[in-house]
């Protein structure tokens, strides 16, 4: 067994006796993320003589006292969590709003000591902090009762995508939806190992290159600590961390990128909480209404599409995980696809199979454009669909997606060469060709310009023998009926506020 996985078992395995305790597996990681960093600290004042980053009375040392014990031990990690969280920089990135979940100070005691206080954390290479935090982050992935998968993407469709777009030095990528950060290690782990980087390039890399924006205070904590710990930003306040927690689609962008990656939050609808007088809770439709944007909906993953174009520059390139509902839906939808399809070169689109996300049933594709200038006349001129769907199956635990399956995608997509693409579908040839592509004129053609396209014969349909394992039928079916009742809620909770509205 590899450093990496013998440290991932022995944290992962602590994780079963905190759940007695009622923990979850992302409670879990938040506390090892807050004590982790407090740690890597000490060590690198103490054994690297840097410069101590954690103000006095706050310190790793003053957790791993000897005298630190029961309430008194549990007292100071709860003020040292508060005190940290008001910090600027890195630290209050880390430490805002975090809280102290072990209610057991023997078990806090426990995993100071004997997990975190044993390993020398700075001795271990960056690959194998980075890789063990990252072994962790997927293991949380698997526990979807917490929903804590929503913020994992395939690391092999990331590698993939991040293949494709191959990023180069000096460039800005930014993720509008970072997650734990995916996306952005895998661009860093490509910067870094297929250039060879001068000194100004590695320092570009470790503090301006990467940029990332979470709605969740404790997701950005755990995208913090994933970078920190692949060498990724600032080890004090002197620069401004790498991501931030935000509403990303709150405002217009002041910022503008070479690359977006991206896969925006699963769930059609934004909306917020209100709590009445009476302390009853109410779901309101939130809306944004942005100058930049082509079209105003509740819709968050057209919105993304939308404010992924805002964020590129001028031939700034994207790709963004999208539903199957932006690819056909009408009104806005169909509105927002001709715009992309004018004002952006849209030429690739991957549809991918299900099983392959730790979120259920999830029917997505990647879609991939570049951002260009004004122009009468559209940019898109061929769309190039490579179809992942039909006829594969993956499951979680047995048939995994590896980056190899996605092997024939990457040589088709021609990276750094598009104009050299051909087909590999032929109606008499090779009608099982997954890869062919479409005019602009034949897009707009389609009803309500719809991307959802499909050509190939599905096995499934014809050959009981051929069928998908029971559970992933399941899921399927279970996700269509998650999203049907979705939109009835939706176009419920619509009429009841159209209704509660003051007549003119």
């Amino acid at each position: 067994m590899s450093q990496t996985s013998q440290i991932v078992q022995k944290l992962w395995n602590y994780c079963h006796v905190l759940r007695d305790d009622g923990l979850s597996y992302l409670d879990y990681i938040e506390q090892l993320t807050c004590l982790l960093f407090l740690k890597m600290a000490d060590e690198r004042a103490a054994i690297l003589g840097e410069e101590q980053v954690i103000p006095k009375g706050l310190r790793w040392s003053d957790l791993a006292d000897p005298q630190m014990e029961g309430e008194r031990l549990e007292a100071k990690y709860r003020s040292i969590l508060q005190d940290l969280g008001k910090q600027g920089g890195m630290l209050g990135l880390i430490f805002r709003k975090a809280q102290n979940r072990i209610q057991d100070p023997a078990r806090l005691r426990q995993l100071i000591v004997e997990l975190i206080g044993k390993e020398q954390w700075t001795a271990m290479s960056t690959d194998v902090k980075g890789d063990a935090y990252e072994g962790l982050l997927e293991k949380n992935a698997q526990d979807t009762k917490s929903g804590a998968g929503q913020y994992f993407t395939p690391r092999a469709l990331i590698d993939a995508v991040v293949d494709c777009i191959q990023p180069k030095p000096g460039e800005i990528i930014c993720d509008p939806a970072c997650g734990t950060g995916g996306f952005l290690l895998a661009a860093y782990d490509y910067l870094a190992d297929n250039y060879k980087l001068d000194k100004d390039q590695k320092q570009h890399l470790k503090y301006d290159a990467l940029r990332g924006v979470e709605l969740v205070d404790s997701v950005t904590r755990l995208c913090a600590m994933n970078l920190f710990l692949h060498g990724v930003g600032p080890n004090d306040d002197s620069t401004a961390p790498p991501i931030k927690t935000d509403d990303a689609l709150r405002n217009e962008p002041k910022d503008h990128f070479d690359v977006v990656l991206t896969n925006p939050p699963f769930g059609k609808k934004s909306s917020i909480t209100v709590v009445n007088a009476e302390g009853e809770e109410d779901k309101q439709t939130l809306t944004y209404n942005r100058p930049d944007f082509w079209t105003t909906t509740s819709n968050k993953q057209l919105n993304f599409v939308q404010h992924v174009k805002s964020l590129l520059k001028i031939h700034g390139r994207a790709a963004v995980v999208v539903p199957d509902n932006v690819l056909f839906e009408g009104g806005a939808g169909e509105k927002v696809r001709k715009k992309l399809l004018g004002e952006c070169d849209v030429h690739t689109l991957l549809r991918l199979p299900t099983g392959i996300f730790y979120a259920q049933g999830v029917k997505a594709n990647v879609l991939f454009f570049d951002r260009k200038p004004a122009s009468e006349s559209a940019w898109t001129k061929k769309l190039w669909v490579y179809d992942f769907r039909t006829n594969k199956h993956f499951t979680l635990k047995q048939n995994t997606l590896k980056r190899t399956d996605l092997d024939e995608f990457v040589e088709c997509y021609k990276p750094g060469d598009r104009a050299e693409r051909k087909t590999t579908w032929s109606e008499k040839k090779n009608p099982e060709g997954r890869w062919r592509s479409f005019t602009h004129d034949e897009l707009l053609a389609r009803d309500k310009t719809s991307l959802d396209i499909f050509w190939l014969r599905d096995e499934s349909l014809e050959d009981s023998d051929n069928l998908p394992d029971p559970h992933i039928l399941a899921e399927e079916i279970a996700e269509d009926l998650r999203a049907a009742l979705e939109e009835i809620e939706d176009i419920l909770g619509d009429l009841s506020e159209r209704i509660s509205e003051p007549l003119g």
